[in-house]
């Protein structure tokens, strides 16, 4: 049984930040576990270096797990190598001949001094469980959201120390794993165009064990934002007919 009410804390996520989607638990298991469904949906044809997997990438499960829980097999993320890399399915050497690096790597989207430093899961896992936090049948490592750049400034303001990331996107879920800090990625175009995320959000990775603490600190940036922002729409007004004339506090994170 999960040691924490994880369903009361995704909706203190959903109160504070009203993320774009549902908060998503990402757990990397041991062993597998044969109380939580496989994702079953089925493999592609390898290409002509071998890869292959159940979606065109590891990310893609985020946007798969908003309203089920489901259990996937390293092998299930073999199409994206820069995935594979970060969540520690497979290593640097492993993947160096593939034809995705090869493109990445040859348009200049990274070079070469730069993967050995792009953060990865240190330890395989044998399984990597998603699915929303709210119904989480385990105590996840990661919680993922999906956010608009104004909940995304609440965040900031209640975690000066929350790291701010580019590409990939995914390294996100290593930082929050294996160094326990929140981080955000303002995402990547790999990324985008695979999950067909909404160019208006960005997503952030939060240590699990750390959530309540989290929570509380949201709570008192929203406050302190939405005073300010009652105050902003006061002030506004001193300029009649303006384009402020009609300010208004907004909600917090719409």
């Amino acid at each position: 049984m999960p040691a924490q009410d994880w369903a009361a804390l995704a909706a203190d996520l959903r109160s504070t930040l009203k993320p774009s989607a549902e908060p998503i638990a990402i757990t990397f298991a041991e062993e597998p576990d044969p109380g939580v469904p496989a994702f079953d949906e089925p493999m592609t044809q390898p290409t002509d270096d071998g890869r292959a997997g159940r979606v065109p990438a590891g990310c893609v499960f985020w946007m798969k797990s908003t309203d089920r829980t489901f259990a996937t097999a390293p092998e299930d993320h073999g199409n994206c190598s820069v995935g594979s890399i970060t969540h520690g399915l497979r290593t640097l050497s492993e993947v160096a001949g593939n034809s995705d690096v090869a493109a990445l790597l040859s348009t200049g989207w990274v070079t070469e001094n730069d993967v050995p430093g792009i953060p990865v899961v240190t330890k395989r896992p044998a399984s990597i469980i998603y699915g929303p936090l709210a119904e989480t049948p385990v105590d996840p490592d990661v919680v993922l959201l999906r956010l608009t750049p104004k909940a995304m400034m609440v965040l900031s303001d209640a975690l000066p120390n929350l790291r701010i990331e580019g590409k990939p996107q995914c390294h996100i879920v290593a930082i929050a794993k294996e160094h326990g800090q929140a981080a955000a990625s303002v995402g990547c175009m790999l990324s985008r165009v695979r999950t067909g995320m909404p160019n208006n959000e960005m997503t952030a990775a939060l240590p699990a064990a750390q959530l309540g603490e989290i929570i509380e600190r949201l709570r008192n940036a929203a406050a302190v934002d939405a005073t300010v922002g009652r105050y902003a729409a006061e002030d506004s007004r001193r300029f009649g007919e303006g384009r402020f004339a009609g300010a208004q506090a907004p909600a917090l994170a719409e």
